[in-house]
C-alpha cells in the first residue's frame, strides 16, 4: 500500500494558521471560546489551533477533549469539559478528518443540548463523503476521493505532521 502525501508539515502549519485566524474572525467579538477535538487526532489537531490562536488573539481559549466511540457513536460521549464550562461560550468542534460526517454529527448532537452563543465546527481535511448533512466551517483542504481510498493525518510527536492518501 503506498502513501500518497497530500499535506507536507508545512502546508499543515499554514492551514492550521490560516484556520485560526479565520476562528478568530468569526469569535472576534467573545472574550473566551472553547475548542473542543475529537479523539485523538482531532484533539490533537484542536491544540494546534488553540496555540495558534492564543499567539493572535486576545481570546482566552478552553480546551476540551471529546471522547466518541466511533465504532458506535450512539454510545454516550465524554468531554473533558462539564456543560457548564462550555455553556453559553463560543465553541468549535475540531476533528482531523471529515469522511462520512457520522463522527462529527454525533458530536454536534452532544453539544446542541448545551446553549452557545456560537457553534462551528473544523477539519484538516474534508472527504466529500458525505452520509450526513454535516459541513465544516473552517477546512484546510477539500478532497474528492474514491471510497476505497483512505486519507490518515500523522501528528508525530516530532513535529514531523502529514496527511496521505492510501
Amino acid at each position: 500500500m503506498s502513501k500518497n502525501i497530500i499535506l507536507t508539515n508545512q502546508e499543515i502549519e499554514h492551514k492550521i494558521k490560516r484556520i485560526a485566524y479565520q476562528i478568530y474572525e468569526t469569535f472576534v467579538d467573545e472574550e473566551e471560546i472553547v475548542i473542543a477535538g475529537i479523539a485523538t487526532n482531532g484533539f490533537t489537531f484542536a491544540k494546534k489551533i488553540a496555540v495558534a490562536l492564543e499567539i493572535i488573539s486576545p481570546l482566552k481559549v478552553s480546551l476540551c477533549e471529546v471522547q466518541i466511540n466511533k465504532q458506535n457513536p450512539e454510545l454516550p460521549i465524554h468531554t473533558s469539559l462539564s456543560k457548564e464550562q462550555y455553556a453559553n461560550k463560543g465553541l468549535v468542534l475540531v476533528d482531523d478528518v471529515l469522511n462520512s460526517g457520522t463522527t462529527l454529527i454525533y458530536a454536534v448532537r452532544h453539544f446542541i443540548d448545551v446553549p452557545l452563543k456560537k457553534f462551528k465546527t473544523a477539519v484538516l481535511v474534508d472527504r466529500n463523503h458525505k452520509k450526513y448533512p454535516v459541513k465544516a466551517d473552517f477546512k484546510g483542504i477539500s478532497l474528492s476521493t474514491s471510497l476505497l481510498e483512505h486519507v490518515q493525518v500523522v501528528f508525530d510527536e516530532n513535529g514531523d505532521n502529514y496527511a496521505y492518501l492510501s
